[in-house]
């Protein structure tokens, strides 16, 4: 009973082993090896083709930056890809499945420029600061994608009471940027980047330093002494902010005492509450002014 068992075993084995091997042979003769051939130099939102060898009908699996397709196809034929699944620059794979698949990379690479996006730190900036302004300009096609072609962009600086800086950068990698000093005179500075007919604007303020010089003057009221600077300026002239902190203190015998007080229209003032003959001075930031003596 057993040796019977054992010899139809060992028969069906031999039997599934030969179906195995004729099946193999069989896909081995009637698998077809497809070549595919890629497009070159695909642009970004043109449409492209890509073409196939032998027949028959197969699945078609399309791989990129920002797609994944699968549609069925016939071999033998150009397989067309639209514009709108090339919008994205970059690596694409092509793959082709019947019986065995075949695959192909191309690169798309990205449309003409239409935009240029143009960054400018700061938005506000002392006068007279060295390397304070910096900017970066880089150029986009319709699909953002960032265009890395070499180009010459043209930056240009313009003041109301100062001279411009132009200057021409060749773009590498896609950007061009530049950095360079504020002017000498607080107002908006118009800076703009430029490549054929795209431009970009921005507006940097420029603002005054810190003070410079201080002079105060002073007299005595009924509650006590009434002091004020002079217009309050920054080293080129320019006056200071409305706000700008400046400092008077009063020495009166061994007591001291001290007012913060905002500059607002150009003049800061305070009240001191000092008897009998003081001194007193101002300081805003590293400047400090003249000292001023007063009586009973």
């Amino acid at each position: 009973m057993s040796s019977s068992i054992n010899t139809a075993w060992n028969g069906r084995k031999r039997g599934l082993l030969f179906a195995g091997a004729f099946f193999s042979l069989w896909a081995s003769m009637y698998a077809q090896d497809t070549t595919l051939r890629a497009p070159s130099g695909a642009i970004a939102g043109n449409a492209a083709t890509i073409g196939t060898s032998g027949s028959g009908s197969a699945t078609f699996y399309l791989s990129g930056p920002s797609i994944a397709a699968k549609r069925e196809v016939q071999l033998g034929q150009d397989i067309a890809i639209t514009g709108r699944e090339l919008q994205s620059a970059g690596r694409y794979i092509a793959v082709v499945c019947s019986g065995s698949c075949s695959s192909a990379g191309f690169f798309v690479a990205p449309a003409k420029p239409t935009t240029l996006s143009f960054v400018v730190h700061p938005s506000r900036v002392p006068v007279q600061r060295t390397d304070a302004v910096s900017g970066v300009a880089l150029q986009f096609d319709e699909f953002h994608n960032l265009v890395l072609t070499p180009a010459a962009v043209q930056f240009e600086m313009t003041a109301k009471v100062s001279s411009g800086m132009s200057r021409k950068v060749e773009s590498r990698d896609g950007l061009a940027w530049f950095r360079t000093s504020s002017g000498k005179s607080a107002g908006p500075l118009q800076i703009s980047a430029s490549i054929s007919d795209l431009v970009a604007r921005r507006v940097v303020q420029q603002v005054a330093s810190e003070p410079c010089t201080l002079r105060i003057k002073g007299q005595r009221i009924g509650k006590g002494i009434l002091v004020e600077t002079e217009p309050v300026r920054d080293c080129s002239g320019n006056p200071v902010p409305d706000g700008t902190i400046v400092t008077f203190t009063a020495k009166s015998g061994g007591d001291i005492s001290f007012v913060d007080a905002p500059v607002k229209q150009d003049v800061a003032r305070a009240t001191l509450l000092a008897k009998g003959p003081v001194v007193v001075s101002a300081a805003s930031g590293v400047a400090t002014g003249n000292e001023l003596r007063l009586g009973d």
